[in-house]
């Protein structure tokens, strides 16, 4: 299984789209600080993913949600968690 993850910093309140194969690993590696590229911004909440069966489609999937109409469709989508959590996308 591979999962389109999307993780709120509960210090900048912003969000990070990712991809993994692992979920739970791969969230604590970024809570760890042990993710380069979120480090800085730990710690951090789950407030959504997609489970998909294929590595392709998975992939696929994130590089679409981080386009201006993916963050447009996940703003939809979540809206009352992003009122709720005061999160900036």
């Amino acid at each position: 299984m591979y999962y389109v993850y999307i993780l709120l910093s509960k210090k900048d309140n912003k969000l990070y789209t990712g991809c993994t194969h692992d979920l739970k690993a791969r969230i604590q590696l970024h809570n760890s600080g042990k993710v380069v590229s979120t480090r800085k911004r730990v710690p951090f909440e789950l407030i959504f993913y997609e489970a998909f069966l294929d590595k392709h489609d998975a992939f696929m999937r994130e590089q679409w949600l981080k386009t201006g109409w993916g963050r447009n469709h996940i703003s939809n989508a979540l809206q009352q968690t992003f009122v709720k959590l005061k999160a900036k996308f």
